[in-house]
């Protein structure tokens, strides 16, 4: 059941100093709003809890990264409105803090999910809140934001996360099976059957599917990978090589940081800047629970496996080279579709709606080589990121350029569901 459905079913909790009255003018003196500060400050101590303290896997991570986002964006806007709430909130009569709505949710949610984290999450708390005047509005904003976070968490109770599913199949030509050197089993299988944040369902996109073994299409993806991608006698250049290393990274966490940048460079107030979180991490969570249904689906085997065992695809077009590596270890699941492509065509149809697609003028950390990229251009950024990940041996074409696209209707289904304007 799509989690909208559920939105009926969430106890709306009460709380004192909310009343259902008109939305409360702007929680600033003066009618300003406040910057972006506190959601990007949030936003930093997330990726820090998510990843760095609780190893979560990448593309689980990004649910919870959703989870925070949703979060933070209704504790905002039931404070500021301006847009639709993601799930039903009380309105607010009195001033109250935006600032502190938004880092009480971020708090409340990770705490939930990452108790082991309790400790850090605690002192971020009190030092995100010392920087805020005491008195009603902050701790009306308090409220707000512990309501917000009380309601999402309620709402995402039962589903689907960490479900004992396990990716089994019979191994066969173009069927996948654990690759080496780890030959670990599918990681979080149980992703693809989560119930998603905006989509109606993890199967809504039709995807194609992969070439088929035997054809013209798969041969030529097949020799483009096995030259491309090789550890040993590829024919990448240098330049090549680098790019893919720079992408072999956390792109959930490379997008979510470009993402504070933009906000804080461009000015956004702390209600459009609470909403791009929410857009593209909807996005990116959603676009990475149908890819994963796709893995599951479709089970087709990564380049390692097709090449070394090319004698037994039928096709007289590809060779076997029994040796063969990708030039880094490829990751333990399925080629179709890409992860990785996935995450980016959800986070660039997310960075061209908020900033044109043109116009991005967009740096990309680097997590692990020594210098961030710059994109002005979705279509650059595309493309750079479905090279790099061939480059590294992971994928055939074919699952880049069927994720890159299943990613951007993620984010167009997003942009046009969610996060509305008001209108009154």
């Amino acid at each position: 059941m799509r989690l909208k459905a559920w939105r009926l079913l969430v106890v709306v909790l009460t709380i004192g100093l909310v009343t259902p009255a008109l939305v409360a003018a702007p929680s600033q003196a003066g009618g300003v709003r406040a910057g972006p500060a506190v959601i990007t400050q949030w936003n930093t101590i997330a990726g820090r809890t998510i990843y760095a303290e609780n190893a979560t896997p990448v593309p689980v991570g990004s649910l919870y990264f959703g989870f925070v986002s949703l979060a933070v964006y209704d504790a905002v806007v039931a404070i500021e409105g301006r847009y639709e709430p993601y799930l039903k909130q009380p309105k607010v009569r009195a001033r109250a803090s935006s600032e502190a709505a938004a880092a009480t949710a971020a708090y409340e949610v990770l705490r939930y999910y990452f108790p082991a984290s309790a400790t850090n999450l605690a002192t971020d708390y009190a030092a995100s809140l010392g920087t805020i005047p005491d008195g009603r509005a902050k701790t009306r904003g308090t409220e707000v934001g512990r309501h917000a976070a009380q309601t999402l968490i309620q709402a995402r109770a039962n589903d689907g996360r960490g479900a004992n599913i396990q990716l089994t199949v019979t191994p066969a030509p173009g069927v996948w099976r654990p690759t080496p050197d780890a030959l670990a089993p599918m990681l979080a299988p149980w992703l693809g059957f989560v119930v998603p944040l905006a989509l109606r369902s993890p199967t809504q996109f039709r995807l194609p599917g992969p070439y088929r073994i035997t054809s013209k299409a798969y041969a030529r993806d097949f020799a483009e990978v096995k030259s491309m991608g090789a550890l040993v006698g590829s024919a990448r250049t240098p330049a090549q090589t680098e790019t893919a290393v720079f992408w072999n990274a956390n792109a959930v966490l490379q997008y979510q940081t470009a993402l504070r940048g933009q906000v804080t460079a461009r000015g956004m107030d702390i209600v459009d800047s609470a909403r791009a979180f929410a857009l593209l991490s909807t996005s990116v969570a959603d676009a990475l629970i149908a890819c994963w249904r796709a893995k599951y689906d479709y089970a087709y085997w990564r380049p390692i496996t097709a090449i070394r065992l090319a004698d037994t695809d039928g096709n007289p077009a590809t060779e076997a080279d029994a040796s063969w590596m990708s030039l880094l270890q490829t990751p333990p699941y399925p080629d179709y579709v890409s992860g990785h492509a996935s995450i980016t065509g959800a986070a660039t149809g997310t960075f061209s709606y908020l900033f044109g697609a043109r116009s991005l003028n967009l740096d990309v950390p680097a997590l692990v080589s020594t210098a961030s990229r710059h994109f002005d251009s979705a279509a650059a950024l595309d493309a750079e990121t479905m090279n790099a990940r061939i480059w590294l041996g992971f994928h055939f074409r074919k699952a880049m350029t069927d994720a890159n696209q299943l990613g951007h209707r993620s984010a167009s289904w997003t942009i046009g569901h969610e996060f509305q304007p008001r209108h009154h």
